[in-house]
């Protein structure tokens, strides 16, 4: 498979605290990649790195072939422009509607009207799975899960090539967590998104993903499918992956006859 993105030899640093250090990585084009690693590991910062929001100390991240550290800033901005970026706490403006916050970057950056950028906004407001009337809210009128949505609607806006997310189901309920699950597998699959996921959710692991890069030491330890990783012989990573909160774990017990599903566990597609 293409490569769509190639980080190579990164080094991010602040100040004397260096996060990533000779860090490489590849995403293929049309798969959900989800990063996974312990705190402080960097995850985030390697997300923004890729996105522009943050210029690493050193290395390359190029994304459709092409160099963005080397770029004109023009150039650059016109690939920037075919990301979507879902960020953990939503990032909506809370004095914007929804229909708003989504119409922004359809105004600035494509230089919509204010009516065609509105209906633009109305679509990506339903590809989200939100109601119609969610438009007209404000983003405190909003349950978490509803943000979640909002910003992804934004994230829609002008139909990007990848969609980068940094812990999407963070504070939504097993149920709705699920349901956000499904909605990421349904877009990647109708729009032939590349999809870059920071999370700690085993479920979301599990139910999406195609392959997994864990962040540890200061690099990427291994990037590969799900089956491959959890059998890397590797403290963390047997921690995560088989600890007591690991599907693998639960999966290893056999539940007692009549005992319900854990709340933790979803349905496979």
């Amino acid at each position: 498979m293409t490569n769509i993105i190639e980080v190579r030899s990164v080094r991010n640093q602040f100040g004397p605290q260096v996060v990533h250090d000779g860090l490489d990585l590849d995403v293929r084009q049309g798969e959900i990649l989800s990063v996974v690693g312990g705190s402080g590991t960097g995850k985030s910062v390697l997300l923004r790195t890729i996105v522009g929001l943050n210029k690493p100390a050193a290395g390359s991240v190029s994304v459709f072939g092409e160099d963005l550290l080397a770029l004109p800033a023009a150039r650059r901005a016109r690939i920037e422009r075919r990301f979507g970026v879902l960020f953990q706490k939503g990032a909506l403006f809370s004095s914007l509607t929804v229909t708003e916050n989504v119409a922004l970057p359809l105004s600035e950056h494509a230089g919509l009207g204010a009516a065609e950028a509105a209906r633009l906004a109305a679509l990506k407001i339903a590809l989200a799975g939100l109601p119609a009337n969610a438009g007209d809210k404000y983003p405190s009128d909003l349950s978490g899960g509803m943000i979640k949505r909002a910003a992804l609607a934004r994230a829609l806006a002008l139909d990007p090539d990848i969609l980068f997310l940094d812990e999407p189901t963070a504070g939504l309920d097993p149920i709705g967590a699920a349901a956000f699950d499904q909605l990421i597998l349904t877009l990647r699959d109708a729009l032939g998104l590349t999809v870059f996921l920071v999370t700690h959710d085993l479920d979301t692991i599990h139910t999406i993903t195609d392959r997994v890069a864990v962040l540890a030491q200061k690099r990427v330890l291994v990037n590969d499918r799900l089956d491959v990783v959890a059998g890397i012989d590797d403290g963390w990573i047997r921690e995560y992956f088989h600890g007591p909160r690991g599907r693998a774990a639960a999966q290893a017990i056999p539940p007692h006859p009549g005992a319900p599903r854990s709340l933790g566990q979803r349905e496979q597609p």
